[in-house]
């Protein structure tokens, strides 16, 4: 009952300041949050094609390398649930600054980590501190006036999307030049300089905050799972298609470092270019959402997503049919990111920061089981049993989506 009626009071109070102030979100601000959250999001995926050298630096099995991913998904879906929703109470402004100050030092944590225990723990630290990525993008939707909303979401996540994928051709280029650890210290410090921007730029909350203890906030989280079937739906959606995602990019450096590739961490740092047309559609997919084609969008996408599996599995016969299957599988899964986000953002303008921390908690639960089952299959199986792994988690997403389009409309 008290949650309930600490729901309801939440709702009241959004629905009333979501109505003030709805000038929407200046080109500058916009541009400013996506940078930020790119530069947030890249340490998160640093570590992907430098798993090879960390799993020599500390003697981890290849086959078991992928906890080095998975550690740090794990701190994220912690920091999804116990801070992301603290943007519904306080001022965005000072919460990303202090959060953005603390990444910088993890950060550091990770440079110059003596052990594996160390290093693991540091990297379990920058996951739960990266979630200012999720503040930013539910202040960007809370800025944005309600028919630019879609569009407004799409660009930040250009900009997270941009990280994710420029994350591995720099900490590759980096590595080669100056070592893995170079990747992370060099971070921390762009990472405090962002965190002075930021504090000086980002609009002053303008709106009072409503009233209520960290516990019943928590439990208010919990509790949209039960009054809103279209976030449990658009959560397990995430789940598998970030599953997908992470079963591409975490074991794919094993592969290529070794013979007959023996690409270097630069070379395979470039793949992750081929993705840059996942960013560019980011922005394209919520204008779509804007106009109500929010589930014409995630089938074609889920489809696109199962079929990228099919050059990618060529990819021993012809590296260059990996690009393809990059482009298809980046452009499918930010497709449904950013229309996933768009519609349940819509939902509930009251719980916006609530909203995504939940949401996201089945990215990261999707990212964690993607990365340590890929490289466990990989050790196991091949590439073959990874591109079977993941067109298997393709095919569930798109027959669950069909399964849920009741709960769509």
């Amino acid at each position: 009952m008290n949650l309930q009626l600490q729901s309801t009071d939440l709702r009241q109070f959004g629905e009333g300041a979501a109505g003030k102030g709805k000038a929407g979100l200046p080109r500058l601000t916009a541009l400013i949050f996506a940078i930020a959250c790119g530069l947030s999001v890249a340490n998160v995926y640093f570590a992907h094609p430098l798993l090879d050298a960390i799993a020599r630096d500390f003697s981890i099995d290849p086959a078991s390398v992928g906890i080095v991913v998975t550690v740090t998904q794990i701190g994220y879906a912690l920091g999804l649930f116990f801070i992301v929703p603290l943007g519904d109470l306080f001022d965005r402004r000072k919460l990303v600054a202090t959060q953005a100050v603390l990444s910088a030092l993890a950060l550091v944590l990770v440079g110059v980590s003596p052990s594996a225990a160390v290093l693991l723990a540091g990297l379990a630290a920058v996951g739960v501190l990266a979630v200012v990525v999720q503040v930013l993008v539910a202040y960007a939707a809370d800025l944005a006036a309600p028919a630019e909303r879609g569009r407004a979401v799409g660009t930040v996540t250009s900009g997270v999307i941009l990280g994710i994928l420029l994350a591995r051709f720099v900490s590759g280029l980096v590595a080669d030049f100056a070592g893995w650890r170079s990747v992370y210290l060099a971070s921390a410090v762009l990472t405090l300089a962002m965190a002075a921007i930021l504090f000086r730029v980002l609009p002053r909350h303008e709106a009072r905050r409503p009233r209520t203890s960290y516990t019943r906030l928590l439990g208010s989280v919990l509790l949209l799972f039960v009054e809103e079937p279209l976030l449990r739906v658009r959560a397990l959606l995430a789940m598998l298609i970030f599953a997908s995602f992470n079963v591409l990019w975490a074991p794919l450096v094993l592969p290529l470092a070794a013979p007959p590739f023996s690409l270097s961490h630069t070379e395979i740092g470039l793949f992750g270019l081929a993705g840059v047309a996942g960013a560019l559609g980011a922005r394209w997919t919520g204008t779509l959402v804007d106009r109500g084609q929010g589930q014409l969008v995630t089938g074609l996408s889920l489809l696109l997503m199962a079929a990228a599996w099919l050059p990618i599995a060529f990819m021993v016969r012809s590296l260059w049919l990996l690009v393809p299957g990059i482009l298809m599988l980046d452009l499918a899964i930010q497709a449904v990111h950013v229309t996933n986000q768009s519609l349940i953002f819509a939902r509930r303008p009251d719980a916006r920061s609530r909203l995504v921390g939940g949401y996201m908690i089945f990215y990261s639960l999707g990212s964690a089981l993607g990365s340590i089952a890929s490289t466990m299959t990989y050790g196991a199986w091949g590439w073959s049993g990874v591109c079977l792994l993941g067109a298997g988690i393709g095919l569930a997403a798109l027959a669950f989506w069909a399964l849920t389009l009741r709960v769509g409309r």
